[in-house]
């Protein structure tokens, strides 16, 4: 008799949420089969699968039951657990009943610290159909569902209302409620192509029937390729190429069971609409595919994806049409009748949204960030007076009807109204730009202009949001703060903008209404934040870069990303170098003995004091490295800098092997210890190395 068998699980709901199905499938399967694996059942593969409404996971040869498993517990020694009679002392007597046994059926075991007794027991292994119902239970509560719901009379509580349970292990239907359904081998088909349940016979026939007799295709990713081929296929029908990101068909893919591409039309005067709000109207809005020509102008087409397969195609089409045409109707009005009221006229209106209580309005928020803009311009020498044009304009596209409506297109309005303005581009492109990056990977600002006003902004946030003591916590991060620190990360670093990140800070933190209490270091908080970003942009970017050498460079605190960058590099680059062991090692001892002999700060090295040769020779190498490296200190050529520094290897090896630096002679003492001083000193300018581990 086989010991293991094909496992599934379906969970029937009401029409889960379509942003969070593909999570929600990954996350169940996940959850299972670690619960699986904690509860010794051995398993093949695993499948998560999932459709508008159902989650499922089937399990490759899941094990019937648990392995018996035999443990042995440890008694007291054998010479405590008998007296000199060889009879059993309460001690024996007491082990054998916590063990359910008579004291002569308890074993032995010979250590090295003596004999002990001991009772090896045997845990019979219990049958997966006991164990399963529980592991499902607990994986659909941990699932991420911000909020769950109830209905009926139950206790039970999931993101959408449970309908059927399908669970089986081979053939054999475990019979047990989950979330207060009874469990079964009935599955339901499509909505409208299908009548009465759908049988599933085993797990292995779970894709397979629910295809042929329900019209539902179960597996996402079957589904997603098969949107994708159809949209593509229709698009090219059309004349063109379909436009539409990952998520939009991840989407499209959870909305529908069984997918049947369509291709339908507008009236072509909204072509003359802006392009984002006509592909927002029939992207966010609608879940329509826009369709582009080769040029990437937009048609007057889109591409619909259906659930169901129609016998009146046109009809669908139809409909699809229909439903679109008002959405077009009120972008094109909102376009109209927003360029009536010129952007820098509602400026004014600003002051009446609240940006944040404590930190005034939308208006308040507009006037600190034009002064942190200007601030960034000045250090970049820019023409500062398009500069807080544009940040004076950037927020107020909110207070348009098109953005209240379509509010993913704040800032690209306030492009399009800014040039129906005729504000030149140098002032309208910031404002679009100002967003960006909006996301891991996106793309950043293309103008300077863009890219100082993005970092003002969110400098201001992030130092408003901590002002307020609304720090993210855990997982928690309202604001958005994680996102607003690698935004300036990226900008700052992948633009080259060499910026003094610590001054900006400071300027945007007493730029804030709300003042820090008193003692509290908000801008060193700020930094602190800011670098743990960092850490994890530097990580992420290079695999092979080590923590301790992101930390060798923290340790200097710099100033500019750009700076911190060219740093990172260049120590990345001496750790390949053969020195660098020797001087890393050499760099923590020197820290040592300066720490021990609290020694803060860099004398003087007086020559007359220097007796033996080996201290004169690091001295001198000491000097002529001063002098090679000062000037390409000054110049960020850190790289450059660390080669030549390697080149003390030999007189530091030697000055260790032959000096004693903590003699009884003070003066001989201290002038040791300053010159150990300048050698440290000198690797850090760059970086402290003395934290690497090689």
């Amino acid at each position: 008799m086989s010991k293991a068998a094909d496992f599934l699980v379906e969970l029937g709901t009401e029409e889960l949420p379509p942003k969070a199905l593909r999570s929600l499938m990954g996350a169940f399967a996940s959850g299972l089969e670690q619960g699986v694996d904690d509860a010794r059942l051995g398993h093949g593969a695993v499948h998560a699968y999932a459709s508008p409404r159902r989650l499922a996971v089937l399990i490759e040869g899941l094990d019937l039951a648990q392995q018996d498993r035999k443990s042995t517990q440890k008694g007291p020694p054998v010479k405590v657990a008998f007296d000199d009679d060889g009879n059993p002392t309460p001690a024996a007597t007491a082990f054998a009943k916590k063990c359910g046994v008579e004291v002569d059926a308890l074993g032995r075991e010979q250590t090295d610290k003596g004999e002990w007794l001991i009772s090896e027991v045997v845990e019979k292994g219990r049958k997966a159909e006991e164990l399963v119902p529980e592991l499902i239970e607990r994986a659909l509560a941990a699932l991420p569902i911000p909020r769950r719901m109830r209905w009926g009379a139950g206790d039970a509580e999931f993101v959408r209302p449970v309908h059927w349970v399908v669970l089986l292990h081979g053939e054999n239907t475990i019979e047990a409620p989950i979330m207060g359904v009874a469990a079964g081998n009935e599955s339901r088909g499509h909505r409208f192509h299908t009548r009465g349940p759908v049988t599933i016979a085993s797990p292995a026939d779970y894709l397979g029937t629910l295809e042929q007799e329900g019209r539902v295709i179960a597996d996402f990713e079957r589904r997603l390729a098969m949107v994708r081929e159809g949209v593509t296929a229709a698009a090219d029908t059309a004349g063109g190429t379909a436009i539409g990101g990952d998520d939009l068909y991840d989407e499209v893919t959870a909305l529908v069971e069984w997918p049947v591409p369509i291709v339908g039309s507008f009236d072509e005067q909204y072509l003359e609409l802006p392009r984002e709000a006509v592909v927002s109207t029939l992207t966010s809005h609608q879940r329509y595919f826009p369709v582009a020509d080769t040029d990437g102008k937009l048609l007057a087409k889109f591409i619909t994806v259906a659930n169901l397969e129609s016998k009146d195609p046109d009809q669908v089409r139809d409909g699809n049409e229909r439903v679109i045409r008002p959405r077009l109707a009120d972008a094109a009005f909102f376009w109209e009748s927003d360029r009536r009221i010129p952007l820098s006229a509602r400026a004014d209106s600003l002051r009446d949204v609240v940006y944040q209580r404590g930190l005034g309005s939308l208006y308040d928020k507009a006037m600190r960030v034009a002064g942190l803009a200007e601030n960034i311009g000045e250090s970049l020498q820019l023409d500062v007076a398009p500069l807080r044009q544009s940040a004076l304009l950037a927020k107020c596209d909110l207070v348009t009807g098109m953005v209240g409506e379509f509010p993913e297109l704040q800032g690209i309005m306030g492009r399009y109204y800014a040039l129906s303005d005729k504000e030149p581009a140098e002032v309208a492109d910031p404002i679009a730009e100002h967003y960006l990056p909006r996301f891991a990977g996106d793309e950043l600002p293309a103008s300077v202009n863009g890219q100082a006003l993005a970092v003002a902004d969110r400098l201001d946030t992030l130092a408003g949001v901590f002002a307020l003591g609304k720090k993210p916590s855990g997982n928690r991060d309202p604001f958005g703060l994680r996102r607003a620190a690698l935004g300036i990360i990226r900008v700052l670093i992948e633009c080259e903008l060499d910026l003094d990140l610590n001054a900006l800070i400071a300027t945007a933190v007493v730029a804030q209404p709300k003042k820090p209490e008193e003692g509290a270091d908000l801008e060193g908080e700020l930094y602190t934040f800011i670098t743990e970003r960092l850490r994890r942009y530097f990580l992420d970017r290079d695999e092979s870069l080590a923590a301790e050498t992101f930390d060798a460079v923290l340790a200097r605190r710099p100033s500019s990303l750009v700076d911190f960058d060219r740093r990172l590099a260049a120590v990345q680059a001496f750790i390949g170098l053969e020195p660098a062991a020797s001087l890393a090692a050499a760099n923590k001892r020197i820290a040592n003995i300066l720490r021990q002999a609290d020694v803060d700060g860099v004398d003087e090295v007086k020559a007359k004091l220097l007796t033996e040769a080996a201290e004169k020779a690091l001295a001198s190498a000491l000097e002529s490295a001063t002098a090679e490296v000062t000037p390409l200190l000054e110049k960020r050529r850190y790289t450059e800098v660390l080669q030549a520094l390697a080149e003390l290897r030999e007189p530091v090896d030697t000055f260790f092997d032959d000096v004693m630096v903590n003699v009884d002679d003070k003066a001989t003492r201290a002038n040791r210890l300053a010159l150990l001083s300048q050698l440290r000193a000198l690797f850090l300018d760059v970086a402290d190395i003395s934290r690497l581990s090689i």
